[in-house]
């Protein structure tokens, strides 16, 4: 399959999923699922920072567009594409990363997707509640709903690539 289209089918499904279903969940103690910011980690390693922002932009304002949340997270998703170079390098392989890879946990190794893109999907839901709330005196509920959804959207977002990431064959 041609990478743009992969990649977009994934960009499509990813904001229909969050935009039409998950963000119609309610689960209380301020549990949100979000599973868009995994796109922007199973982008290309080669790709700009620039483009890499301009298509977190263009998925954060779609899903905010469907769930009137006035770019949340638009906002969200920017900054971790911001980040994602930077804790890209912090976590690469000595040899470097392989242009023909992705960055799932097959390829990568689950070690390296869980410092990744755990860290990721922390800057991003502390930086969407840090936002929604506004308010420095709610500080606490902040790091509540943070430390909540983190792990439920983590877990989400592993059963989703499983789905949509296809293993590497065994030699």
């Amino acid at each position: 399959m041609n990478v743009a289209v992969k990649y977009g089918v994934r960009f499509l499904l990813l904001v229909a999923l969050q935009a039409l279903v998950l963000n119609q969940l309610e689960l209380g103690f301020g549990i949100q699922f979000m599973v868009y910011p995994l796109l922007i980690v199973l982008l290309p390693f080669e790709i700009g920072t620039i483009s890499l922002m301009v298509i977190a932009f263009l998925m954060g304002i779609l899903i905010d567009a469907f769930s009137n949340t006035y770019g949340l997270h638009a906002s969200s998703a920017v900054v971790i594409a911001y980040f994602r170079p930077l804790i890209f390098k912090t976590f690469a392989p000595r040899d470097g990363y392989d242009p023909l890879k992705e960055g799932n946990s097959y390829d990568m190794g689950f070690r390296w997707f869980l410092y990744t893109f755990g860290l990721l999907l922390f800057i991003h839901h502390f930086w969407f509640f840090l936002l929604e709330i506004f308010r420095f005196d709610e500080f606490m509920f902040v790091l509540q709903k943070t430390f909540f959804s983190l792990p439920f959207s983590f877990v989400l977002c592993l059963i989703i690539q499983a789905m949509i990431v296809s293993k590497p064959k065994e030699r």
